[in-house]
């Protein structure tokens, strides 16, 4: 079937003033000849404008990288479907929700349109492709050239909490955080907070192994590796710890409290996510706030521009905010 573009290539006008004499635009000033040539040329190559669909019409699904279990763990990504199901509402487009270990019931159904939330490996995104090629993944990005994708700036965010710390002082900075691998455990994941923490602390000489940990995206794992980081270096502990995210932080603050470790005066805690308790803990956690809920919003609305005809992968890289609170100074 004929496109604007191809009209356009014809006549040798831009695909913007074909689209607007092809939907009868009366602000556009152009000549008899030029509108009588791009008709004409509509017509030879048989263009068909297309209709307009209802979006109640349209089937899409929502595959979760995680289960509702570790959902109650690490609220991140229960956030991300919160924001993904009102934007849904709001438009009001039925959806399907499955986890990503039921991809398979997918299959021969036609599927108009798939949100991936979670990290999906290059073979995951592959075989989501086989479903629908309209895709919007979110919080990773398989391939920018071929699928959209919704993503926070975490390296940027990384930086933002380093240059505070150092900027108070701090040259012995720690870093406890989590490492995840694909479901289909073709690889580990790279984090890119950890990433960017070492490749800034090494740029200023400050980067130490010993003061980096790694466990898993929870309360507990903070609490665990948090009193490992007190047993190893006693009075050498950093004086400042970045934690992947809140929960880790959480426990990490627990576990300096029941060691008699003063938060903020002796050690700082910054986390990630900002999730809802973080501002009630004692001492109010300082985080970055992770804008979950738009990143959901945001894959909605990217899958709409798909479904109505945008074939350029888009990828949208949403900021972030550092939040300081009483945990850190």
């Amino acid at each position: 079937m004929a496109t604007i573009k191809d009209i356009a290539e014809r006549v040798g006008f831009s695909i913007a003033t074909v689209s607007r004499v092809l939907n009868y635009d009366t602000t556009l000033s152009v000549s008899d000849d030029t509108r009588r040539k791009i008709f004409q040329a509509a017509e030879d190559l048989s263009y068909r404008k297309k209709t307009e669909r209802h979006l109640s019409t349209y089937k899409i699904a929502v595959v979760y990288w995680y289960t509702e279990a570790e959902e109650l763990n690490d609220l991140y990504y229960m956030s991300i479907r919160l924001g993904v199901e009102t934007e849904c509402e709001v438009h009001k487009l039925p959806m399907t929700k499955l986890s990503l270990d039921r991809l398979s019931t997918l299959q021969g159904e036609e599927i108009h349109g798939i949100i991936a939330i979670g990290k999906f490996s290059p073979k995951q995104a592959e075989d989501i492709c086989k479903i629908t090629e309209n895709i919007v993944f979110v919080d990773c990005s398989p391939d920018d050239d071929h699928y959209d994708s919704v993503v926070s700036n975490f390296e940027k965010a990384t930086i933002n909490v380093l240059d505070h710390l150092v900027e108070q002082g701090h040259q012995k900075i720690g870093f406890i955080g989590g490492q995840e691998s694909y479901k289909d455990h073709t690889s580990d994941i790279p984090d890119p907070r950890q990433v960017t923490f070492k490749q800034y602390l090494e740029d200023k000489q400050l980067y130490k192994e010993s003061y980096v940990y790694c466990g898993e995206y929870s309360v507990n794992e903070g609490y665990r590796l948090m009193k490992q980081a007190i047993n190893e270096h006693q009075e050498d502990l950093p004086t400042a710890f970045f934690a992947g995210n809140d929960s880790i932080a959480i426990g990490c603050m627990r576990a300096l409290l029941e060691a008699n470790i003063s938060i903020p005066n002796r050690v700082s805690i910054i986390g990630v996510n900002d999730i809802s308790i973080s501002k009630y803990v004692f001492p109010p956690l300082s985080t970055v706030k992770v804008y979950t809920e738009l990143m959901g919003k945001t894959a909605v609305n990217l899958l709409l521009e798909r479904l109505t005809d945008r074939q350029v992968a888009k990828k949208v890289i949403l900021s972030t905010q550092l939040e300081i609170r009483e945990s850190s100074k």
